[in-house]
């Protein structure tokens, strides 16, 4: 378990962590959004992504309820939004967000995130549209050399002010290089949680300069050499954002004591290149309840 700075842990299950925010994420009871009727769900927690080192894959999952619903929204028309804070300040020398944004704008429509639309809430199955990402924003602003996750939700929440908000996105908070929050790398990789805004739940992900971490965080774990350097990010990211569409709010969506759909298969054996209309990038499989298994295409 850990504790990055400004978040408290709260509880503990195998393959996730979750912790409450700070007090700067305004916990309480309220609608996800103007677009819903129901359910009434608290916020204020995050799900994180551990690295290589702290998590390990059992050797036997029970037979069926892996993956349980809990009875909270998803995002059924999912879109993104990516929020590059101080990257034209500290620089970007392993070249991450160009490949994070290529991997963004190719993966909606793919096999591989359409394992997401066998989940659903009350209003029906997730979608899984082509052309998710609904924006780019530099945000070239002075950035703390640990910022904390209070810190973090003010940006995505610059970013809601920026883009609008969306009940069906999530905000990606990319960090530059040398820029991390505190337990990154060895603790975790990244990590996705809601805050309260403005009377809404605003879905997001911190996500911190991937490559910085090296192999912890999935540096040539599909691809050898210099091909494997930025694997870490897409792995990271598509991790980060299966979980944020089925469990936008966690732990009300669907998770369980395994974790998330991306928790199930983290670091898994038969993780893997996949070819979009944007490039080739590496991605681990996705948990599918209807198949029982990890895959990487449904």
């Amino acid at each position: 378990m850990f504790r990055p700075t400004s978040l408290l842990l709260a509880s503990a299950i195998f393959g996730s962590a979750v912790v409450a925010s700070a007090a700067a994420a305004s916990a309480g009871t309220l609608r996800f959004g103007d677009a819903f009727s129901e359910p009434t769900i608290t916020v204020g927690k995050t799900h994180v992504m551990r690295p290589r080192s702290r998590w390990s894959l059992p050797a036997r999952y029970p037979l069926s309820g892996l993956l349980p619903y809990n009875g909270g929204l998803v995002e059924r028309f999912p879109k993104i939004y990516l929020i590059y804070w101080g990257f034209g300040k500290y620089g970007d020398p392993s070249g991450e967000a160009k490949y994070l944004t290529n991997f963004m704008t190719g993966v909606g429509g793919s096999s591989w995130l359409n394992t997401v639309t066998q989940y659903y809430d009350a209003k029906g199955n997730i979608k899984n549209p082509s052309s998710q990402l609904a924006g780019v924003w530099n945000y070239n602003t002075i950035v703390p050399s640990g910022p904390s996750d209070s810190q973090i939700q003010a940006v995505a929440q610059r970013g809601v002010k920026h883009f609008g908000y969306n009940p069906n996105a999530t905000y990606f908070v990319m960090t530059p290089t040398g820029h991390n929050t505190g337990g990154f790398g060895t603790q975790f990789c990244a990590y996705h949680g809601a805050f309260s805004s403005g009377g809404h739940v605003v879905a997001y992900t911190n996500m911190p300069y991937i490559t910085d971490a090296g192999q912890a965080c999935g540096q040539n774990f599909v691809n050898s050499g210099p091909s494997g350097l930025l694997d870490g990010v897409s792995i990271v990211a598509g991790h980060e954002q299966a979980e944020a569409i089925t469990d936008p709010n966690p732990p009300s969506g669907w998770s369980g004591n395994y974790g998330e759909i991306g928790d199930l298969c983290a670091w898994a054996s038969n993780s893997t290149d996949i070819s979009l209309s944007t490039g080739s990038f590496a991605v681990q499989p996705l948990w599918s309840d209807v198949n029982n298994n990890c895959v990487t295409s449904y």
